[in-house]
């Protein structure tokens, strides 16, 4: 399963990559806006947001650009490792 993550925290970026590792899944993180952020999100099976750790203007183009391609998206407003694990528990298997 492939899973995009929208902000949280540049020093949590390792944690992510490993917590995503043990579900099998692979992650994009952005935790800044980069140019083009709707170019970069390809065709994942999920989007996850931290809403407390992004601007409106990301939210926005990752929201849209999910809803053109029927992605399901996921909105957290903490950015901690344990609300990304509950999140992929519940839509990832674990390895």
């Amino acid at each position: 399963m492939s899973i995009v993550i929208i902000g949280g925290h540049d020093r949590m970026i390792r944690q992510y990559e490993t917590i995503c590792k043990k579900h099998n899944c692979k992650a994009k993180i952005f935790t800044q806006m980069p140019s083009c952020l709707n170019k970069k999100i390809g065709n994942p099976d999920l989007v996850v947001l931290f809403t407390n750790t992004v601007s409106h203007k990301m939210v926005r183009c990752a929201v849209s650009e999910a809803k053109n391609k029927n992605i399901e998206v996921v909105r957290s407003h903490s950015s901690s490792q344990a609300a990304l694990t509950e999140i992929l528990e519940q839509r990832c298997e674990i390895a």
